[in-house]
Order: C-alpha cells, then structure tokens, then sequence
C-alpha cells in the first residue's frame, strides 16, 4: 500500500511563492503595472505571457504560481493584497489571497471574497459587514448531486440511477410508492392506469401477471377497446396502450421494475404514462405574434424558438395520448401579453390559433398598472417587471378557463417568463420547466457589481433577483448547450456564473445555483424541416421567389429599403442575419470586413438586420448601432461591396435566401460576442451553407470546427477575416472543399439537432421528474420558502419602486 504524501493545491503554491519570492513578485508586480484594480481571465493570460516573453522570463510559465493564475478568472487589487477567484475546475472554486510584498497565501471565504468586490468598487476602506448574504446551499445538503463535470445537463439520468436505487433498494418502499403513483392518473374526472380493485403492490403483481396471460392469446393489433371491459376486471384502465403490443409491453416494463429495477426501463415506463395532457408556454415580453414581428425591439429567436417548439409539442403529445389509447386532444397555450397599440402586428388579439397545429393557441392577456388600468404600448423586457405579479394571477385565471383545469406542465422563457412560470406553478401545484435563452448577467461585464450604474436603463436588480428565484424553483431547467449552463474547461458558463456574486447595498449570493444540480438538462433545439432544408432537395425549392431574393440582394426594386449596391455581383456572398444589438456584433463584422483587403477581393457582404433609418427604431441601443454601421460604410468605402437590407421575418423566403446564397458557395457568419445558443446558424446549416460561428457560447458545441463549419473569435476581427478569406480562397482552388463542410453542417444537424429529437425528449423530462417530485422531496420545500422570503423582500420592493419612477 502507497501512503506517500502529496501535498495539496494551498501548500505547493504556498511553498513556491516562500521559496520563489523574486520570481513570484515579478509576476504580480507586472499586474500591478497595469494600475487596475479589477482583471478578468484574459488579462490575467496577457500579463502573465508578457512576463515570460522577457528577459528572464524563462520557466515562469510552468510554476505553481502561473498554474493558479491560469485557473483564476477574476482577480482584485487592494492595497498589499490581490484576491483570486480561482477555479479549479468546472463549477468547483477556491478563494485566495496573497500578499504582494511577503508572498503569503491564505484562503478565503467566498463571502469575504464577495465583500472585498464590493468595497473596491465603491472606493471604500469598508464593506457591509451585515448585508443580506443568500445561501442556498443548505437546502440541498441531502439531494444526491453528480461529482463529475460530464454529468452536467444529464440530470435525469443521474437522478433515475441514483434514486431508482436508493427508492426501491434502500428504503424499501418503491413498490409501494410506485402504485401511489400509479393511483392518481386521471383526466377531468376519469381514472386512468389502475382502478380499485388494485389496491396492494401484490394485488398489481397479480393482476399484471392475468393480464398477460390473457393478452397473450390476443391478436397484437387488437385496439384497447376491444378488450377494455376484460382488462377493467383485473383492475386497469386506460392508458397502457392503444393495443395488445403495447399494452402488453408496458405491463412488462412494470413488472421488469416490480422485480429488479433498472433506471432505462423507469424511464422507458414513465415515458409511456399518461400524464401530459396540457401545457402552457409563457413568454411576456417583446411582441409575440406569427407575423409582422420578428426584428422589432426584444423580438426574435425566443419567438421563432417558441412557435416550432409548439408545433413539436404539439404533435408529440398527440402521438403519446394516441399510443397509450386515449382519444383526448392535448391543450397548448403560449401565454404572452396583449399589446392595444399593436402597431400591425396580430398583438392586440386576445386568442389566435397557431399555424402548423390543430388546436395550441396563442392566449394574450394585458400588463395592468396599479390601477388597474390596462397599459396600451409596448416596453422593454427591462421595463416589465412591476407589472409581472398582477400579470400572473390574471394568467391564472385566463388559463384554467381555457383548458378547464390546470395544466399538467408549466414550460417557462427567459428571466420574465421564467419568473412567472415559478409563481404560477408554485400556486397551481404544476411541474415546472425553465429556458433562459439568455441570462443577462453573463452577458454585460460587472453588471451585477455595478448594477446601480445600469438601473436606470437595465433594471438588473430586478432581473437578477427573479433569475435566481426561478432557477431554483424549477422542476428542471433545460439548456440548448453544455456551456450554457458550466462554460468550458476555461471559461465559465452562464448558470455557473450565477453560483455567487453581489449586488452591493442589495445582497451577496455565497451559493445561488449549482451546475451539477440534477434539475439541469440538455435538449437542443433544431430549425423547421418545412422551411429550412438542403439546396440538394431542388423539387421543394421556392423558384418563385428567386425574383425577390435577386431584388433584395442587388437591388432594382425601390420599396426594398437598403443601403449599398453590389457592384461585382458575381462575387460569393458573406451573409448574416440577426437583430442589430450590440451583442450580436453586427457592426463588429463589418468593420472587419471593411479592414480586411483579402476578403473585399473575393467577397462581397450581405447584412440583413434592424432599420436603416435610425428613427424607424423605438430601441435606443438600436439606434445607437445604427449610427455606428453608417459610420463603417462610410469609413471604409463599402457602398459597393456591401449590401444593407433591413431586418428579414418572412421565414420561407429567409430559407430559400439561405439557399440561394448556398447555390452560390456563399458561407454564413454569426459573429456575436456571446450567443446562448444560435438558432439562425441551425437554420443555416440545416441548408448545407457553411458557417463561421462565434466562439463563445452554443456555437462551439453545434459547430465541429473544420468539419462542420468554422469557429471564429469576435475579439479578434483580423484573424476572424483571415479565416474566412482562407476559406474562400481554399474552395476556389478546391470546389469540392466547399461540398465538404457543407456536407458536414447537414450531417451534424441531422444527428443532433431536431424538433423531433427535442419533443421526444422534453415529453420524457416532465414525466421523469414529474414522477420523482411525487415519491421524493425534489419539491424542495424548504427551499421554496426560502425563495418566497427573497421574492418578497427583495424583488417585490425592487419592482414597486420602478412603478413609482
């Protein structure tokens, strides 16, 4: 047996900062050089290179010290101390400090940590020693969590092999538990399952046993209602199958359970239970609606996203009840708010029925102020939160009417949704899904320590304040992407970011969420099959749309509202398409191209985004980023090679542009500073047109780099230009190089990224954990009211104090 010692993290860095004192100064002393108190990650990286770049230099790199300082993601000067938030690995933190003249190390706590940001950012030679500091960790002290980072957004499966073992192995009581649930199913007063005569655990071993016997003789495409009466009399009724095969293999899963439970047959077994009949969709904000939408202020993928996914849904449930034999038509409702000054758009209806469905609606009900008075005009997602809590019990009301009960599922969308969705489920007594689409904290750099500097404007304490309430009410939260929620080996991700941080004079969050929390899953999305499909499929092509498509990118029609003619149209086209923000860097691509010598040569730009008049924008950073494309254009000449068309929402001429674009050897960028997830580069290579893609975010997962497109790196332009350029310059040389990656962007989605896989997968989820908050305390009780202490102190006067502005 090895009992050699291995000293730990702390005391190998403690031993070389006490024996390496020259060097370890030398290193934090370039830091200090800098004569900044905060530095992120990336500076932390330069400064270090620059240092081993110098003379002396050698060998610095592989120490203890720049170990640390590699792992470290944010570091804080003050005084004689630099601070460290250092990350060991994914979602696992340790907090430091070393002292910059005698090299001493200590740990610190991560509250100390927190409060040390908060005096530094305010100046200040003290911090409040009694601000309210959040803590959640406590409430799941007893909940089995993953250890392993490849475990994050596998939730349900570590909670079906953990607590399937522990339910019907440990405690013993699985069986019993398993029948309980069983018992409850039902719809609008008919019992569905198992009926009275199964009354004991041994009594449905029994019955399932007669029930297979009989079964056994039946022809296997016998409906259920051919044999309901006989199979009522061992106590079962519907909803194990629409005939014999199914009815048959359902019985068996059960008693493959009942006998030696497996988590694959759980989940295979509850997949089957009739248990979703309806849902909701919540998405307040922006302008949701089916056309005339898409490209106004707070109005894009989120819509597009939501639409297919009912359409998904929709059809999923459906074959369900179908397979399980029941002729019930499933309910969807997307609830969003009602907008009197509809501007054209369908916003002002109350009811509208959603294309590509039988019977999900789009349910609106209106924002009240404190009055009671309904409010007319549309505003910001940052402007909506005091009217949230009066929204949601109007949304009660609105919705058990029109589905004539609760819902079964309760599907939450962004911060504003996500909070609804956790008040109304909490009141309904609902199983609750989250989707942030985008947490805003992660995306606007020290937001969350300087928020009073942003309030005016962003309303982040409020926001912030709802997303940690929601993330740890919900059921279970799904995420389009592994980075989404735990970032990568050296970046964090937007939940992980979410683990601890301040909003000084408000409160600290020591443990607000946890990445490896089983609640966290990852469903991706994919792009509508009908409209986006490859350019291969020439008997599904929209040939009568080429005329407008030709119009729009060289112009010759004057109602397209545009800047710049192509003046070399035989060019390939870089094309992008995305809302005019900041963050998605549109203004960004531009100036690269218009730098970039070898890529004007051999391409010209077309950009599809915002208004071109800035006062056709209701959206002040709108308009700011109009500004700032007209100042490129004009900077850098580009009339000539770069086409500026507005914002496009027709989506099937948008899928015969990515075509036609394709048919061309064109390539599409999506050049964000951050994107969540990207659905528009699903679209696009659900078309076989190869993408450069943001490096931070979804896209690195979706992309396999030189496979099935390209990443690119929004902070480097140059570089960025340079690939594509190589790109191009490669595929005139090599055609069949474009075929390649084209090929592959279609393999990839095919594989990973359709509404079919997604549908399947959510239907799965909400049973699964429907299943475990029966049997076990993954409601989390405690918890809960833990959060309504917080939604009410917090949030509520944060929100009251907006309506009075």
């Amino acid at each position: 047996m090895n009992n050699t010692y291995v000293p730990g993290f702390l005391e190998v860095l403690r031993t070389y900062l006490s024996e390496n004192h020259s060097d370890a100064h030398r290193v934090l002393h370039q830091y200090q050089t800098m004569e900044r108190t905060f530095l992120l990650q990336s500076d932390l990286s330069d400064g270090l290179q620059q240092v081993c770049a110098g003379e002396g230099g050698e060998g610095l790199a592989d120490t203890p010290l720049a170990e640390v300082i590699t792992l470290t993601q944010e570091a804080v000067f003050e005084a004689s101390w630099v601070y460290m938030a250092v990350r060991r690995r994914i979602g696992r933190w340790l907090y430091l400090r070393i002292h910059l003249e005698t090299m001493g190390v200590e740990e610190i706590s991560v509250s100390e940590f927190l409060r040390i940001k908060e005096r530094v950012s305010a100046g200040s030679q003290e911090s409040d020693e009694w601000l309210l500091e959040v803590d959640l960790q406590p409430f799941s002290r007893y909940l089995q969590k993953p250890h392993e980072a490849h475990s994050i957004g596998r939730g349900v499966e570590f909670l079906n092999r953990r607590l399937s073992s522990r339910l019907f192995e440990e405690l013993g009581k699985g069986d019993e538990r398993l029948l309980e649930f069983l018992q409850v199913h039902s719809y609008r007063g008919r019992q569905l399952m198992l009926n009275d005569r199964i009354n004991s655990v041994e009594t449905l071993r029994r019955a399932l046993r007669g029930a297979r016997a009989v079964l056994a003789h039946r022809s296997p495409d016998t409906s259920w209602e051919a044999m309901a009466h006989e199979l009522g009399s061992f106590g079962f009724e519907a909803g194990w199958g629409d005939s014999v095969s199914r009815v048959y293999e359902t019985m068996q899963l059960l008693l493959d359970i009942l006998e030696a439970p497996s988590p694959d047959a759980l989940e295979a077994f509850l997949a089957r239970i009739p248990m979703v009949f309806s849902l909701v969709i919540l998405s307040p904000h922006g302008w949701f609606g089916q056309s005339n939408v898409l490209g106004r202020p707070d109005t894009g993928g989120q819509v597009v996203y939501i639409l297919d996914q009912v359409r998904a849904l929709e059809q999923e449930m459906r074959q369900r009840l179908r397979e399980q034999g029941l002729d019930i038509e499933p309910g969807v409702l997307v609830v969003t708010r009602l907008i009197p000054q509809a501007e054209g758009t369908s916003c002002d209806e109350r009811i509208e029925h959603i294309a590509g469905t039988r019977s999900a609606r789009i349910l609106r009900v209106p924002f009240r102020n404190q009055s009671g008075e309904v409010v007319p005009h549309w505003m910001s997602r940052f402007e909506i939160w005091p009217y949230l809590e009066r929204f949601t019990l109007d949304v009660e009301r609105e919705v058990l009417a029109e589905l004539n009960g609760r819902p079964d599922l309760i599907i939450g969308n962004y911060s504003d949704g996500n909070l609804v969705a956790s008040l109304l489920a909490h009141r309904l007594g609902t199983t609750q899904c989250n989707i942030a689409h985008a947490l805003e904290k992660t995306k606007y750099l020290y937001s969350d320590l300087f928020w009073k500097d942003n309030e005016d404007q962003y309303h982040f304490s409020c926001q912030f304040t709802a997303d940690l309430i929601a993330m740890n009410m919900a059921d279970f939260i799904i995420t389009s992407t592994y980075q989404e929620i735990a970032g990568t080996d050296h970046s964090i991700g937007q939940y992980e970011g979410h683990m601890a941080f301040t909003l000084p004079g408000l409160y600290r969050v020591v443990h607000g969420v946890d990445v490896y929390d089983p609640k966290f899953n990852i469903v991706s999305p994919g792009a509508d099959p009908q409209v986006y499909f490859p350019i291969s499929e020439t008997d599904r092509r929209l040939n009568h749309l080429l005329p407008e498509i030709e119009e729009l990118i060289f112009g010759g029609n004057d109602q397209v509202v545009s800047r710049g003619v192509l003046a070399e149209p035989e060019k390939p086209l870089l094309f992008t398409m995305a809302r005019l923000d900041r963050i998605k860097n549109i203004v960004g691509l531009v100036e690269w191209y218009g730098q970039s010598p070898a890529l004007r040569e051999q391409a010209n730009l077309l950009v599809a985004s915002g208004y071109i008049d800035p006062d056709a924008s209701s959206d002040k950073e709108e308009r700011a980023q109009i500004a700032l494309l007209h100042e490129m254009m004009d900077r850098y000449d580009l009339n000539s090679q770069v086409r500026w068309v507005e914002g496009q929402v027709d989506r099937e001429r948008n899928g015969e542009l990515y075509r036609y674009i394709a048919s061309h050897r064109g390539v599409f960028v999506q050049p964000a500073l951050f994107e969540a997830f990207g659905l528009t580069i699903i679209e696009a290579m659900s078309t076989g047109l190869p993408t450069f893609a943001t490096r931070f975010g979804g896209p690195l997962e979706i992309i396999e780099d030189g496979i099935s497109g390209f990443h690119i790196d929004p902070n480097q332009g140059a570089e960025a230009a340079d690939r594509i350029a190589g790109f191009l310059s490669r595929c005139q040389k090599d055609p069949g190089y474009w075929e390649q990656i084209s090929k592959g962007a279609l393999a990839r989605v095919s594989a990973r990224y359709t509404w079919k896989r997604y549908a399947e997968r959510l239907m799965t989820l909400s049973r699964v954990y429907g299943f475990w908050r029966h049997v076990t305390n993954l409601e989390r009780v405690e918890a809960k009211r833990y959060l309504e202490m917080l939604y009410a102190l917090q949030f509520r006067p944060r929100a009251a104090a907006m309506a009075e502005e």
